[in-house]
């Protein structure tokens, strides 16, 4: 057998020997760590919890007595020197930590420009791939979102950045459609839930639209009476629509104008029929603002409300809204609209603590002239119920700050019971005029 035959025999022996206990596992991976920090073999490796036969092993290699200890200390000398005190002397410890775990031993400096090394490889194939594409200028930023982190995989990164240009390429008002957000998610990922609201795809896709709208320079503010605005309208800027508030609104006598100036036909002709129309979150995004004879639409809570003035108003021709209780998209988007037209509103709702609430936010959010409509102490008075208000209600009236509804809730205290729209259609209360 020649010298390099039995040199080979000799390490193979001891991958042998070292791979037949476990305890040697947990030894090498200790000085392969310490290795990554350090570069070179070297520190000390802590061992705990150790079996019988295992303290055995390490005596038998060490040729010393661990019996009786909590854990068992091994520093890179004593393992160099045992190693070199055996019968496998010409193998060394960098060697074994090599070919015991089939990896090649790489320090952290190392290991960060490799890293670094394979990123820029990806990032080239990226910019190659995404040429002359929207995302392609704005790279800089989409690496932002996409962050890095030592703890990545780059394989993982790579992914994040693809994903983040597709959905920038692709955000549907590019092609000045609009989309649902489960359509538009199953169309990028196969999964139509992937970008769902608390999922981490879903706060990526929020980023990815929070960097267009910054590109395009569009501001959405943020409102702090209704909180979910933001997040609603900067999607519906994408042209990405979600499915829990992608609604309708119902509207009598208006005329929308479209972004190219003309009127829409539709409801052109539902006022003409004096119809009530249901308009949905996708026409009413393709509209540029909203027209109201005399500048003036009478906006109520209750659909029941809406449909009895909407039915008896072909003599008094004056436009209704109808917001259905808690105030949607749909709804918000229509009020943007009609301020911008310089319609003044005349809102009426019920009497008691949630209405009183929805009329003052609606009072606050609308960028025009807005009056309260039918909410004064007289209508409660007329429309009063024996229903008794309970004292967690009681205490949403703490929250009405606005001086024209206090008189109101000073009477919704003294009585403790709720007054309804319903209440006052007998005779003709809602068209006394204002």
């Amino acid at each position: 057998m020649s010298s390099q035959q039995e040199c080979e025999k000799i390490r193979k022996d001891c991958l042998v020997y070292f791979h037949q206990n476990p305890v040697w596992k947990k030894v090498l991976k200790g000085f392969r760590e310490k290795y990554s920090s350090y570069g070179r073999f070297g520190g000390k490796v802590v061992l705990q919890n150790l079996k019988s036969q295992e303290i055995d092993e390490l005596e038998g290699f060490f040729g010393k007595n661990f019996h009786g200890q909590k854990s068992v200390t091994v520093s890179a000398d004593r393992f160099r020197q045992a190693l070199e005190d055996s019968r496998y002397k010409d193998v060394t410890p960098e060697y074994l930590l090599e070919n015991f775990f089939g990896e090649p031993l790489i320090g952290k400096q190392e290991q960060k420009a490799l890293r670094e090394q394979k990123k820029q490889e990806i990032l080239k194939k990226f910019l190659k791939d995404y040429e002359g594409t929207p995302v392609e200028e704005q790279v800089e930023y989409l690496q932002k979102i996409a962050k890095d982190s030592e703890n990545q995989e780059l394989a993982q990164w790579n992914q994040m950045l693809r994903l983040g240009a597709e959905i920038y390429n692709h955000l549907p008002y590019r092609q000045n459609r609009n989309m649902y957000l489960a359509v538009f998610s199953a169309m990028l990922t196969g999964n139509p839930h992937a970008f769902d609201q608390g999922t981490t795809g879903g706060t990526f896709l929020y980023q990815v639209i929070q960097m267009d709208l910054e590109v395009r320079e569009i501001m959405v503010e943020s409102s702090d009476i209704f909180p979910a605005y933001k997040r609603q309208k900067s999607y519906l800027m994408a042209g990405i629509m979600l499915d829990d508030i992608s609604n309708y609104t119902m509207l009598y006598r208006v005329q929308a104008v479209k972004r190219d100036g003309s009127l829409h036909k539709g409801m052109e002709g539902f006022a003409e029929e004096h119809h009530i129309v249901q308009v949905p979150l996708a026409v009413i995004t393709e509209w540029e603002e909203i027209r109201c004879p005399q500048k003036e639409i009478y906006v109520v809570e209750n659909p029941s409300i809406f449909a009895m003035l909407c039915g008896k108003d072909e003599e008094i021709k004056k436009s209704y809204m109808c917001m259905n209780g808690q105030p949607r998209l749909a709804g918000l988007v229509v009020l943007d609209l009609l301020a911008k037209a310089g319609n003044r509103i005349y809102y009426a709702g019920d009497l008691d603590p949630e209405g009183l609430l929805i009329a003052q936010k609606l009072s606050r959010y609308y960028k025009g002239e807005f009056h309260y409509w039918h909410m004064e102490v007289s209508d409660y008075e007329k429309c009063r119920s024996g229903e008794e208000i309970s004292s967690k209600r009681m205490k949403i009236l703490e929250r009405i700050s606005d001086e024209r509804l206090k008189p109101v809730v000073k009477e919704i205290k003294k009585y403790g019971t709720a007054g309804y729209q319903e209440m006052l259609v007998d005779g003709e209360i809602y068209f006394g005029g204002e």
